[in-house]
């Protein structure tokens, strides 16, 4: 029952964030912001989610998961590398500021966004071998990162305190 019950809850988180990356096309945050490539990152609250009711372990899982389907349903190659490089960082620095209890879930949150964009724009120097791209995109991109982290942990934040009330989660950790 509960490997049933763990298995229903990833697949829920899952489903939720490709929903959210989906519907978050459809936001022209980038006319906004004048960046190339800038967006929200509602999938990340799905991620925030997960950080804080799954194991490591299963956290991976659905970021992968996530990452990969995403990929083939609405993206191409060059999206999953860049998406997947992004979600990595981010998830490895927002796993180890977890672990400390006084840092909040929003600013988790910001600094998981920051990473998230040093990724990709890492991914992105790499593929196209210019280094200097970082340093011209990269303090813009913080820049977005901060007011972006900050919705997606507020969202993140309600959404948990939701599924705690409701006691509507799977408890992995």
């Amino acid at each position: 029952m509960i490997k049933t019950k763990k298995l229903v809850y990833i697949s829920l988180l899952v489903a939720q964030a490709m929903v959210l990356n989906y519907l978050e096309r459809f936001i022209p945050i980038s006319i906004i912001t004048a960046i190339p490539g800038a967006k929200l990152g509602l999938a990340n609250i799905i991620t925030m989610v997960s950080l804080k009711t799954l194991s490591i372990k299963n956290v991976l899982i659905v970021i992968f998961v996530r990452t990969l389907l995403s990929a083939v349903m609405f993206g191409s190659l060059s999206s999953y590398i860049y998406s997947l490089s992004g979600a990595i960082l981010s998830f490895i620095i927002m796993a180890l500021l977890t672990k400390n209890k006084k840092i909040s879930l929003i600013t988790i949150s910001i600094f998981g966004a920051i990473f998230h964009n040093i990724g990709q724009l890492a991914a992105a120097a790499a593929v196209i071998e210019n280094y200097r791209l970082i340093t011209y995109y990269l303090p813009f991109l913080i820049l977005i990162a901060i007011p972006t982290g900050l919705f997606v942990g507020a969202c993140s934040k309600g959404l948990l305190s939701y599924l705690y009330r409701t006691n509507l989660y799977f408890k992995d950790k």
